[in-house]
């Protein structure tokens, strides 16, 4: 594996067995059976919490070759990063010692993205460093502002935050960096990609220069590589390969349904699968919102977790969660980032996930800590496609299934109720009177068939769906996408938006998917000019086209047939802005920070 340009590092693959890169021999290292040697305080605390083995990454980031070097570590959600960097710096904060002094200022910081994720860091270093008698700190948006400066004025010893809260305490003088020894940067891709660039470079430069930086990620785009190089010095690169493994405990299933039964596939899975906890995915707040009313009115215990609540909003749905008072969580991605709810047993893709790695982030909310999962993404027929090519880019071979119907949940319905606990727990001796009253009155049957009818009626009404109406791509084949040549008949449509109005493919294709009622395959060329853009349409689509993009809604864009492009306005179009691609990609840019 070739390194970083311009980055002297150590390259470290860990899988369940580890290698080291030739740059320091050729060194093997088996499957981890044992603790390692540790700060008794902290080996003691692993102990309590039944570690008998580290996980790779814990395992890689303690090897005698990455001792007191900057770390830069990729790996998966669920694969134990935040004790591994909680280890990782045992040594910088304790030394030798088995209780950290009282100090004033902080000798730790940890950079989170969300106030979630960053409460629940904070949750795993207070245990993990319980004994060593650590006070750790949290700094996050959402709280209030003058308790956290009360309790930094205090002294801790770890402060665990968010990018934006943290600079605005370095920024009053409220939290000082001149003695911090380690500064660890949790899912840095996700902060990048909300646009926390500029903080994150601010906090890393009010740090003294001989601090540790420990960089974590699920990946490595450029800007994560680009942030290592101007901020390590020496890193050791860790890259946690369990991939396969992080899909074993998975089970992915593609669940074909029509676009109007959405919600209704929805209320069908929660009563096939019944887990204790469900997490159910949508792209945004709107959607989320919507859903989790109509879990509720369908009768489900359902709470939301989504940007626009505030932080006691947010702390009362995860207790409801984690207490078992509700079983249902709607959330978008953001929001449920970093989320570690160990009894969740089905995450549901109502939305279909953005990318791979939204894939990826929202399937490990389930099938943590040795525990099996079910993730099913529903697919209407115009996604089918999209979903052959994530699936593929994913690596992961998902059961291709209807939506579960009443008649199925029915038969399972009747085997809970012949298993319910009900039925073997003892009963009092007023209990066993009782049921000899109600049998000499009503008789056996009209008294088991008021017993079924009660514990039926636990349970929210199954939905009845129609049949999507396509098939499922043959197992083991995937179709190569549609190239633009293909389309044979074709005409042209104008939009009245061009580069002026910040016109850029990655809007128009999905608006004219969405709106239009096209599929991708329907469309060919985008030619974006300054003031107009031009799109190829499959000729025998251009009717039912033009009349839906006239029709009322959100995206008012009107579109009206047109000649095709000239080479004299071509030749003319406007250079893209830097930072794009060439016409039909998306931008390269800088990200819009995401809420």
């Amino acid at each position: 594996m070739a390194g970083l340009p311009g980055h002297d590092a150590l390259f470290v693959k860990c899988a369940v067995n580890c290698t080291v890169s030739p740059d320091f021999g050729n060194i093997k290292i088996g499957p981890v059976v044992t603790l390692p040697d540790l700060p008794t305080p902290l080996a003691r605390a692993l102990e309590e919490r039944a570690y008998a083995t580290l996980t790779p990454v814990q395992d890689a980031v303690l090897r005698p070759d990455a001792a007191g070097r900057d770390l830069l570590v990729s790996a998966q959600t669920g694969s134990g990063k935040t004790v591994a960097f909680g280890l990782a710096m045992a040594r910088d904060l304790l030394g030798g010692a088995e209780r950290l002094p009282a100090q004033t200022v902080p000798a730790a910081l940890v950079v989170a993205p969300t106030r979630e994720l960053a409460l629940q860091v904070a949750q795993e270093l207070t245990w993990l460093y319980g004994h060593a008698g650590a006070v750790v700190a949290t700094c996050v948006g959402g709280m209030n502002p003058h308790f956290e400066r009360r309790v930094l004025a205090g002294g801790a010893h770890i402060v665990v935050g968010t990018p934006g809260r943290l600079r605005d305490h370095i920024e009053r003088g409220a939290l000082l960096l001149n003695e911090v020894k380690a500064v660890a940067l949790d899912e840095a891709d996700e902060m990048l990609d909300m646009g926390f660039r500029e903080d994150l470079e601010f906090i890393l430069g009010a740090a003294p220069e001989s601090r540790r930086t420990l960089l974590f990620s699920a990946t490595m785009p450029k800007g994560v590589a680009a942030l290592a190089k101007k901020f390590q010095r020496d890193a050791v690169r860790v890259e946690v390969s369990g991939e396969a493994q992080g899909h074993a405990d998975i089970e992915y299933r593609a669940v074909r349904v029509d676009p109007r039964d959405i919600e209704k596939a929805v209320v069908n899975l929660l009563r096939y699968f019944d887990p204790p906890t469900t997490i159910v995915f949508c792209n945004t707040r709107e959607a989320s919102r919507h859903l989790q009313a109509i879990l509720q009115e369908r009768g489900f215990s359902a709470v939301l977790l989504s940007g626009e609540l505030g932080q006691h909003e947010r702390n009362l749905s995860m207790q409801a969660l984690r207490d078992g008072r509700a079983k249902v969580c709607v959330a978008t991605d953001v929001a449920a980032r970093g989320i570690d709810l160990p009894s969740v047993g089905l995450v549901i893709h109502a939305d279909f996930p953005h990318d791979v790695e939204a894939l990826k982030h929202r399937s490990g909310r389930t099938g943590r800590a040795g525990r099996k999962g079910v993730s099913a993404l529903l697919i209407p027929p115009k996604m089918n496609r999209r979903a052959e090519n994530l699936f593929h880019d994913a690596q992961v071979f998902p059961h291709w299934q209807l939506a579960p119907g009443p008649e199925e949940i029915a038969k399972l319905d009747r085997a809970r109720i012949a298993e319910d606990p009900v039925f073997v727990e003892s009963s009092t001796e007023e209990e066993a009177e009782l049921s000899k009253s109600l049998l000499e009155q009503h008789g056996a049957e009209k008294c088991a068939a008021a017993l079924a009818k009660f514990l039926a009626g636990r349970w929210p009404a199954a939905e009845e769906l129609k049949d999507p109406g396509f098939a499922p791509p043959p197992k083991g084949e995937r179709k190569e996408p549609r190239k633009r040549s293909d389309l044979t008949d074709t005409v042209w449509v104008r939009l009245p938006v061009g580069r002026s109005k910040r016109a850029e493919p990655k809007w128009i294709l999905p608006m004219l998917c969405k709106k239009g009622g096209l599929r991708r395959e329907d469309i060919g060329a985008i030619r974006i000019f300054q003031d107009e853009t031009k799109v190829e349409i499959a000729a025998g689509r251009a009717e039912d086209f033009l009349k839906a993009m006239r029709k009322p809604g959100p995206d008012k864009v009107p579109a009206e047939p047109t000649s095709a492009p000239t080479d004299q306005e071509l030749r003319a179009r406007p250079k893209p802005r830097f930072g794009d691609k060439p016409e039909g990609g998306p931008r390269e840019g800088k990200k819009k920070p995401r809420s």
